[in-house]
């Protein structure tokens, strides 16, 4: 299938374009931290700078590489082959050439990466947004939060690319335009905290999201019959009628801790859809 200018080229890698890059800020890091609530409208937002501020040229070298090995075993394998060819199947392309539209790029939010420095699932997560931001022309900026980061992550997430947010949004992004939300194995409250932050057609309908099947946290919810938990979860469950939801295949042992359970969520709402009320 050709691609126009104003739609997303799919099936033509564009890894020499540059990501946007955020350079981390000047000075010695300091010890102590402090977050500072402020009010942003009715939510309060927290700035946020790394707890764990020890690092050195060492400590980054031995992340880069550690990312770097991870990027080109999870490049040459047969998940990622998989991966990529449901990306462009006719469904799949069709939905993000009418996303991204006249806006020529999707932004990238990665929210719950974990770290990456301790733990090989995050960074397997996070080589398979770099991998899909080097061969899709259409995915632009990349931006990524998670508590636990460290001043050492912080920095090697910048040299690849990333920005790295300052502000714990706690999931709360609006998307005024087309934003896909990687978020493999976060926790059911902040998926719920993006719909609820969103909930009106216009944005729901900007949104892509990569994360854990809406399908299976209604199902579990079923069988448990837990209100306390169907009330954390109310926006996940009155969405699912308008949501499209294509699982991938992770059953690869070597993969598996890292994306099972993970599934594409393509939301397709008309103006006059009836969001009012969100309980289950």
């Amino acid at each position: 299938m050709a691609a126009s200018t104003n739609t997303p080229a799919l099936d033509k890698p564009n890894p020499a374009e540059d990501w946007t890059v955020v350079l981390p800020r000047g000075g010695k890091p300091k010890r102590n931290f402090h977050k500072v609530i402020i009010r942003v409208g009715q939510k309060q937002e927290q700035l946020w700078t790394p707890s764990d501020t020890e690092t050195n040229p060492e400590r980054e070298s031995r992340l880069m590489q550690k990312i770097q090995s991870c990027i080109k075993k999870l490049e040459s394998s047969s998940f990622w082959l998989a991966f990529l060819n449901q990306l462009q199947t006719p469904e799949i392309f069709d939905w993000f050439q009418k996303r991204v539209g006249s806006e020529g790029k999707m932004q990238m939010v990665i929210y719950g990466i974990g770290s990456i420095e301790s733990f090989e699932p995050p960074r397997l997560q996070l080589s398979l947004a770099i991998l899909m931001k080097r061969m899709f022309s259409w995915i632009g900026e990349v931006e990524v939060f998670d508590p636990v980061i460290s001043l050492a992550e912080s920095r090697v997430l910048t040299a690849l690319g990333c920005s790295v947010l300052t502000i714990n949004e706690q999931g709360r992004r609006q998307a005024l335009t087309p934003m896909m939300f990687f978020m493999p194995h976060c926790e059911a409250e902040l998926y719920d905290n993006l719909l609820e932050a969103n909930w009106c057609p216009d944005l729901l309908d900007n949104i892509t999201l990569f994360g854990n099947s809406f399908e299976a946290y209604e199902q579990h919810l079923s069988v448990c019959k837990n209100l306390s938990l169907a009330d954390s979860r109310k926006h996940i469950l009155a969405v699912r009628k308008f949501v499209k939801e294509l699982a991938i295949d992770s059953s690869s042992d070597d993969y598996f801790r890292a994306f099972h359970g993970s599934s594409w969520h393509f939301f397709k709402l008309d103006p006059h859809s009836d969001l009012c009320d969100a309980r289950p």
